[in-house]
C-alpha cells in the first residue's frame, strides 16, 4: 500500500502565512489611525471629487481614503472588522485575486502591498484591472535590493524593486505616473532599525505594544509633508517611493 504524499506549501502560500500572522497580531493590540493623520491626506482629499467608487487593499489599520463608503481588502480579520464597524465595505481577500469585476473603481490605493507577494506583477496587474480607464492608482514600494535589511525580511517583503524594473512594470500594467514622491516611515538610521528588530525578534509583545502606543504616535507627529513633482522624482537615493498613477484608457480602432 503507497502512502500518498502531503502536498506542501508552496512559497507564495508560506509568505502569505508569514504576512498574515505579522499583520493579525500587529493589528490585534492596535488602534484605528484616522486617514486625515497621514501625510496623504493632501493628495487623497485632492482625488475625492472624481472618485465615486474607491478601493483600498491591504490597509490595515492605517487606511488612507475614507473610511466610510470605501471597499477595502485585507488578509487581517482583525483589522477588517474595526474597518467594517466604521462604515467601510471590508471583504477577506488578497491583492493576486480581488473580488471585483474588471473596471470598477475610480480611485485605487494599494500601499505598501505589491512587495509582500510572491506574484508581484500579478499584484499590480490586480490592481489595474479593477481600475476604470482614467481612474487613479495610488501605490507605494521600497526600492533597490542592496538596501535590504532584517526589516524587510520580518515584516514579510519578498522584494525591494529596481527603479528601472518598477517604471517599465507600470508601463507594462497600463498605468502612466502623474506624480512621485519620497515616501516611507521607517528610521534611516541603521542602528535603530537594528534595535527595533532586536526587540522584535526577543520581545515580541512588548515591541508591538511599544510601537502601537509610542512609536507610532511620534512617527505621525513628526512626518513631513509630502514633496510631489510631475512625473518620476530621481530614484537613486530613494529608499521608498509613492506613486500617483492613471490607468491609461486601452487602444479601439476607433481612437487610432
Amino acid at each position: 500500500m503507497t502512502q500518498r504524499k502531503l502536498a506542501q506549501p508552496s512559497d507564495a502560500d508560506k509568505l502569505l502565512d508569514q504576512n498574515r500572522q505579522f499583520y493579525a497580531a500587529l493589528w490585534s493590540g492596535a488602534r484605528l489611525v484616522e486617514p486625515h493623520r497621514f501625510n496623504t491626506w493632501p493628495l487623497v482629499q485632492s482625488l475625492l471629487p472624481g472618485a465615486g467608487l474607491r478601493l483600498e487593499v491591504g490597509p490595515g489599520l492605517r487606511p488612507r481614503l475614507p473610511i466610510e463608503g470605501t471597499h477595502f481588502v485585507d488578509i487581517s480579520l482583525p483589522a477588517l472588522t474595526v474597518l467594517r464597524e466604521r462604515g467601510g465595505h471590508a471583504a477577506l481577500g488578497e491583492v493576486t485575486s480581488l473580488p471585483f469585476r474588471s473596471g470598477t473603481f475610480d480611485l485605487v490605493c494599494g500601499l505598501d502591498i505589491i512587495e509582500h507577494v510572491e506574484d508581484g506583477d500579478g499584484a499590480l496587474a490586480e490592481l489595474v484591472r479593477v481600475a476604470k480607464p482614467g481612474a487613479a492608482v495610488v501605490i507605494s514600494t521600497p526600492l533597490h535590493p542592496d538596501h535590504w535589511t532584517p526589516f524587510d525580511d520580518f515584516v514579510g517583503h519578498k522584494r525591494r524593486y529596481e527603479p528601472l524594473r518598477l517604471l517599465e512594470l507600470l508601463a507594462r500594467s497600463g498605468l502612466v505616473v502623474e506624480r512621485s514622491a519620497v515616501f516611507g516611515m521607517k528610521p534611516r538610521s541603521p542602528r535603530l532599525v537594528g534595535l527595533g528588530m532586536w526587540w522584535l525578534s526577543n520581545h515580541r509583545d512588548v515591541a508591538m505594544d511599544t510601537y502601537n502606543r509610542t512609536l507610532m504616535p511620534l512617527a505621525l507627529r513628526f512626518q513631513k509633508a509630502l514633496q510631489f513633482s510631475p512625473g518620476v522624482i530621481p530614484l537613486d537615493e530613494v529608499d521608498e517611493v509613492l506613486l500617483l498613477c492613471r490607468r491609461i484608457p486601452p487602444v479601439t480602432p476607433a481612437s487610432r
